[in-house]
């Protein structure tokens, strides 16, 4: 009796540590699905798509007011020229923060503060250092990235200006990623939304000054979204210091917990993979489309400045599932893990099949907002009604990935996305285009490829499912 009522009394402190200060957090172990799941997934979606402008803001203001038409284009072409590279480091950066999020919230799910505090100063600390690393290896890699990359000789000296710029800032920016993966393991996706549309307007303003006063070029751009970087992450580590929610950072605490660290690596590494493997495997079909001629470049240009809307969808609600299917996993409800993916895949299909009504009827005159040529308007369509279709298995893709990695199941959806979207990328592009070199032929890679990814996921789904429900296994043992 005397044992069973300390562990009780332990239970009960431990439950109030974690609640003190949470009640602004939903509760995603309790109540329906469908409300806790909107409440994550709109404003991860809404941060997606504010992401997407302000970076466009970057470029449209060396566009428009740096001074001679001449210098203007350069610039524009120097920060076009590094979209690439900054993507698949962005991509990186998520996938490997994500780790964070599964791990904590595993651990709220069982009550474990000890094990929210370990991973939330973990991952702070890994943020931190890994940037650092990363910036110093980039310092050492940037010119001959862009060597490798065959950016033009006058465009060269500026990008490479703005690349090792934006390279100092890493160990703000991954901090910052994961300081948004702890307040997303916790369900609160509000405060990085708003947190993000204040530094995304502080970076547009920061623009203007550098430019238009200071009359700098790419470097005042790039220094403006290192600045706007360090006072998003400034401010999510105050309000983190301050404890809002289950977790909250002191000083004291800040170390590496090995156990820890490893966990984090071994969600977040094959899931920062993923999201480079997309990336890379986007950039081979750009080459082809490149292959074409300029009115095809312009036509796929803008209807990606479109469809990129519709995938932030699909990708916040899987975001989203992890969160509620880590929560309840370390709660040992399992049904509610399983209810949460069916709920995800109904309102991300539902959403984008709105989105697509609204992209396929308004379409040529959302075009006509880029360029108004009629060919690039009607080339642009061809490559909207690819894309949606391909947007409706990244529905199941998403949700499925999302389902897996909240169960700390990271490999096997990134194995599967590695084979099947690269792999089959890469073998239309050299074999199958260059036989129908036509726009059309290389757009379809598109849904062949996002099909083939959602079956193989569907059947590592299948698989694991058996092993999670099973009541013998130990929580994140699974592989």
């Amino acid at each position: 009796m005397g044992d069973s009522s300390t562990r009780s009394e332990n239970t009960d402190a431990i439950d109030g540590a974690l609640l003190q200060g949470s009640r602004r957090m939903p509760d995603l172990l309790r109540g329906h699905i469908w409300n806790k799941l909107l409440v994550l997934a709109l404003p991860l979606a809404a941060s997606a798509m504010l992401q997407q402008l302000f970076n466009a803001a970057d470029i449209a203001v060396v566009g428009r007011f740096v001074e001679g038409a001449a210098h203007a284009q350069a610039a524009m072409a120097a920060v076009g020229s590094n979209t690439p590279i900054i993507n698949l480091l962005v991509c990186f950066f998520v996938g490997t923060a994500l780790g964070a999020t599964v791990l904590i919230a595993q651990c709220i799910g069982r009550h474990d503060s000890d094990g929210i505090r370990k991973a939330a100063h973990t991952g702070v600390v890994l943020g931190v250092l890994g940037g650092i690393g990363m910036a110093l290896l980039g310092q050492l890699i940037a010119e001959p990235i862009l060597d490798i990359m065959q950016v033009p000789a006058d465009v060269l000296e500026p990008a490479e200006l703005y690349l090792r710029i934006y390279l100092c800032g890493l160990p703000i920016i991954l901090l910052y990623n994961f300081e948004e993966a702890i307040f997303r393991s916790m369900g609160d996706t509000r405060t990085p939304l708003i947190v993000l549309a204040c530094s995304g307007v502080l970076n547009v303003l920061l623009n203007l000054f550098f430019v238009l006063v200071l009359k700098r070029s790419v470097d005042g751009v790039a220094i403006a979204t290192v600045v706007s970087n360090t006072v998003s992450a400034v401010i999510l580590a105050i309000l983190l210091c301050r404890g809002r929610g289950y977790v909250k950072l002191e000083w004291q605490h800040l170390r590496v917990d090995s156990g820890s660290l490893r966990e984090i690596l071994r969600i977040g590494i094959p899931a920062g993979v993923q999201g480079m493997v997309f990336s890379i495997s986007n950039i081979c079909v750009q080459f082809a489309i490149n292959s074409l001629n300029t009115v095809v470049m312009a036509a796929s240009a803008a209807a990606y400045n479109l469809e990129v809307f519709t995938y932030c969808i699909t990708s916040s609600f899987g975001q989203a599932c992890t969160t509620i299917v880590g929560q309840n996993y370390g709660a040992n409800q399992l049904r509610r893990c399983h209810r949460t993916l069916w709920v995800s895949i109904a309102f991300s299909g539902a959403l984008l099949s709105v989105a697509a009504c609204i992209m396929l009827t308004y379409g040529e005159e959302l075009l006509s907002l880029f360029n108004s040529d009629d060919e690039v308007i009607r080339i642009g369509m061809i490559r909207l009604r690819y894309i949606l279709i391909a947007h409706f298995f990244s529905v199941l893709i998403e949700a499925l990935t999302g389902y897996l990695r909240g169960f700390g199941l990271s490999l096997a959806p990134a194995l599967c996305v590695l084979s099947c979207v690269c792999g089959t990328r890469f073998l239309w592009v050299y074999g199958i285009f260059p036989i129908y070199p036509t726009f059309s032929c290389i757009m379809a890679v598109y849904p062949v490829s996002l099909g083939l990814t959602a079956l193989f996921i569907i059947g590592a789904c299948l698989f694991y499912r058996k092993r999670i429900a099973s009541p013998s296994l130990p929580q994140g043992k699974l592989i």
